[in-house]
C-alpha cells in the first residue's frame, strides 16, 4: 500500500523500492563501487542530478536501502529554506540534527539509530571481554571492558573536536554501565546537536564546546570513523532538494552555503575524511546555472566541469556529477508491468492489464509534441496508478474508452515553466 499511495502523490516510498526499481544500471554500479571503497576507508562525493521528477529521490532512497542491508550507517536530509549548509538561524545545525534524527541501520531502518549504535558498541566490548576470560563477577571485569573502551574513543583524538567527542561517548559509555539515565539522555543529546549553549553542557558532560552550525561536518566525520572502528562499513550522508541551495535570493548568504560546500566537496576528494560518503541530489539548473547555480561559483565550477569527451556526447561514470538518464521504453514497461502486479495484489484481483494495455497507455502518453524527452517517471507512475484505480473502481469503464480520451494523456512537465519556478 505505501508504495501505491506514495507514488501517486508523487513522492517516493522509503519501503518496497526493490519492487518497481528499473535500469540506471551504469549509475547504480557508479555508487556501488563508491560504497566499495568507502568500506576500505576512504571518502567519496557524488552529486546526483536530473530534471524534476527524473528519479533522483527514488536513486537516492534505493542507494540508501541498499547501503544499509550492507551494514554501513547511513543518514539522509532534505534541504529547505531552514535546512540548508550553513545560514542564519543555525541552518547547518538544522541540517545536522535532521541527519542524527534519521540515523539509520540494518537493524533501524527507520531513523534513531544513534543510541542502538553506541549500545552495539558497548555490547560488543563486553563480549569481547568475556571471551578473554573475565566475567561479570571478577573483580577486573569492569577496568578491563573501560580499557578496550578508552581504546576506541582514544582514537578519536586525532581529528578535529574529538576530544569533545571521546568524551561524550565515554560519558554514555559510563551512563549505561551505571544505569544512569539521565547521562546517557546528555550524550545522545550532546551528539543530535540539541545543546544551545556550552554552559548547559558542561553541566552534564566533561565537554568542551557544544556542535554548532560550523562545526557540524567535523562531527559528521568523527562519526563516520567512529561507526567504522566499532564494525560498521562506514557512513553514507544523503542530501536531497539541493536545489535549495539555488533558490537562495541572497547572493552572499548563496555563496556562503556554496562555501561550505566547496569545503565538504575538497575533504572528501582529497583524502582527508575516512569511511565517508557524501551523495547531494539536484537539478541541472542547481549544477550548471551560471548566474546562481554552482556553475556561478568559480571554485565548484572548476571542479564539476565536464570534460571535452563528454562535451562531445560520450559518458563519463565516473564524474563527481553523476547524471541520471532518460529511461529506455523497455525499461518504462517492465516499471508498468509491475505496477500492475503490486495493484492487483494489493486490491486482490486478477490481473487483467496486459502487455497490449501497458503498450496502449505508453503509446498515449508519449504521443504528444516532446514527451519523449519531458515526460518523467513520477508522471507515468502517478497517471498509470491513478488509471488502475478508476478501473478498480468502475468495472464498467472500457479501457480502450478511457484512454482514447484527449484529455487523458500524460501531461509532461514544461521546462520553461519548471526554469521560470526555480527563479522565483
Amino acid at each position: 500500500m505505501a508504495i501505491l499511495n506514495s507514488l501517486q502523490a508523487g513522492v517516493v516510498p522509503r519501503v518496497g523500492l526493490e519492487y518497481i526499481a528499473v535500469g540506471r544500471k551504469k549509475e547504480i554500479e557508479t555508487v556501488l563501487d563508491d560504497l566499495d571503497h568507502i568500506s576500505c576507508g576512504a571518502s567519496t562525493f557524488r552529486f546526483i542530478t536530473g530534471r524534476y521528477g527524473s528519479g533522483k529521490s527514488f536513486f537516492l532512497q534505493a542507494m540508501r536501502n541498499y547501503a544499509m542491508e550492507k551494514d554501513f550507517v547511513v543518514a539522509d536530509a532534505d534541504l529547505s529554506p531552514d535546512k540548508r549548509l550553513s545560514g542564519s538561524g543555525l541552518a547547518g545545525l538544522s541540517t545536522y540534527r535532521e541527519l542524527l534524527q534519521r540515523l539509520s541501520t540494518k537493524v533501524r531502518p527507520d531513523g534513531g539509530a544513534l543510541e542502538g549504535i553506541l549500545q552495539k558498541w558497548i555490547h560488543e566490548i563486553q563480549a569481547e571481554v568475556t571471551r578473554d576470560g573475565y566475567t561479570a563477577n571478577d573483580g577486573q571485569y569492569s577496568s578491563r571492558v573501560e580499557w578496550k573502551m578508552a581504546q576506541v574513543i582514544s582514537e578519536m583524538d586525532i581529528y578535529t573536536h574529538g576530544f569533545d567527542f571521546a568524551a561524550a561517548a565515554q560519558s554514555y559509555f559510563r551512563a549505561f554501565i551505571n544505569g544512569d539515565d539521565h547521562k546517557k539522555e546528555a550524550a545522545l543529546r550532546w551528539f543530535r546537536g540539541e545543546y544551545s549553549g556550552i554552559l548547559q553542557a558542561k553541566k552534564e558532560l566533561p565537554v568542551g564546546e557544544v556542535i554548532n552550525d560550523h562545526s557540524w561536518y567535523d562531527h559528521l566525520k568523527l562519526l563516520a570513523a567512529f561507526v567504522a572502528r566499532i564494525g560498521y562499513k562506514g557512513l553514507l550522508v544523503f542530501i536531497d532538494e539541493g536545489v535549495n541551495l539555488y533558490k537562495i535570493t541572497n547572493r552572499i548568504s548563496r555563496e556562503n552555503n556554496y562555501e561550505k560546500l566547496l569545503s565538504i566537496f575538497n575533504d572528501l576528494t582529497q583524502g582527508r575524511a575516512a569511511s565517508m560518503g557524501f551523495l547531494m541530489a539536484g537539478t541541472p539548473q542547481f549544477i550548471e546555472d551560471q548566474r546562481r547555480g554552482l556553475a556561478s561559483y568559480p571554485a565548484l565550477r572548476s571542479r564539476l566541469e565536464e570534460s571535452r569527451f563528454v562535451r562531445m556526447g560520450r559518458a563519463d561514470w565516473r564524474s563527481p556529477v553523476l547524471r541520471l538518464a532518460q529511461l529506455q521504453n523497455e525499461e518504462v514497461f517492465v516499471l508498468l508491468e509491475r505496477l500492475v502486479e503490486i495493484h492487483a495484489v494489493h486490491h486482490s484481483y486478477e490481473e487483467w492489464i496486459g502487455e497490449d494495455e501497458i503498450k496502449a497507455f505508453m503509446e498515449l502518453a508519449y504521443s504528444a509534441p516532446g514527451a519523449e524527452e519531458l515526460i518523467t517517471p513520477r508522471e507515468l507512475s502517478r497517471d498509470f496508478i491513478g488509471m488502475l484505480n478508476i478501473l478498480k473502481d468502475d468495472e464498467e469503464i472500457d479501457f480502450y474508452d478511457l484512454i482514447k480520451r484527449d484529455d487523458c494523456r500524460v501531461r509532461a512537465a514544461d521546462p520553461e515553466v519548471v526554469y521560470a519556478a526555480f527563479n522565483v
